[in-house]
């Protein structure tokens, strides 16, 4: 219980500390609001499956493989891919403010005692009248939409988890201390409870962000949201600048 606790704390450490690893998240989470749990529990279990691969590899190969050119060359992997993760943030901003700024048309309903479709034609410039023409289209499923890109984003995330626990060379000492554990069993358990102490973490903190993300929807805040999420894209790219010019 004590080695799980050891590897479970430690976990929490390693991932807190690395601003890199909020910094992937925090855009993917904010994107799949309600089910942002998912993009968190994904990017945990691809850091820890990249950290579990490149630690097999060192082992392996620990005298022919260059670990300081590799841990160079890794920052810098990261650091460009914190920069495309912020860009394509910014990029679904811009989309939507363009979306939402043309002339569209948008389907409700009204309670008639028997129910008719309103269509409502928006343009940027109001005007005083008001069109209303009964159609009977085919409803649109804003449900299966949503998931279709909250399992995108959570490929994304596990893409971007094994990239991130794979590349960097420095993960490598949050697992050093299951080496120095009296025997293979209780290396196991510290491996375990590091694994599950990411995913939890991950989970956690992608929740908050999408909870907020989703709060800021129901109450028509649109402003915030659009903020908030630009916030999480300079953030990322910032970050992700900082990891190619001064890797840390």
């Amino acid at each position: 219980m004590l080695t799980f606790l050891t590897g479970f704390a430690a976990s929490i450490a390693h991932v807190v500390t690395g601003p890199d690893h909020l910094a992937a998240v925090s855009p993917l989470a904010i994107d799949s609001r309600k089910k942002s749990w998912l993009i968190g529990f994904s990017w945990g279990l691809g850091h820890t499956v990249g950290m579990l691969l490149i630690g097999l590899l060192f082992v392996l190969f620990r005298g022919v493989l260059p670990v300081e050119e590799i841990a160079d060359y890794s920052d810098t992997i990261i650091g460009f891919l914190l920069i495309g993760i912020g860009c394509w943030a910014i990029a679904r901003i811009y989309i939507r403010h363009n979306h939402g700024s043309r002339p569209h048309a948008h389907f409700h309903t009204k309670p008639h005692l028997y129910p008719h479709i309103h269509k409502h034609s928006h343009k940027i410039i109001p005007e005083p009248a008001h069109h209303h023409k009964h159609s009977h289209p085919h409803p649109i499923d804003h449900d299966h939409e949503h998931n279709e890109k909250v399992k995108s984003n959570a490929l994304t995330a596990l893409s971007i988890g094994i990239i991130h626990g794979f590349a960097g060379f420095s993960h490598l000492f949050a697992l050093l201390p299951s080496l120095a554990l009296p025997s293979v069993w209780a290396s196991i358990v510290y491996i375990i409870a590091f694994a599950t102490g990411t995913v939890v973490t991950m989970i956690i903190f992608a929740f908050i962000l999408g909870l907020v993300a989703f709060q800021s929807v129901v109450k028509n805040q649109q402003n915030f949201l659009k903020w908030f999420t630009l916030t999480g894209a300079i953030l990322a790219i910032v970050i992700g600048i900082l990891w190619i010019v001064h890797p840390f």
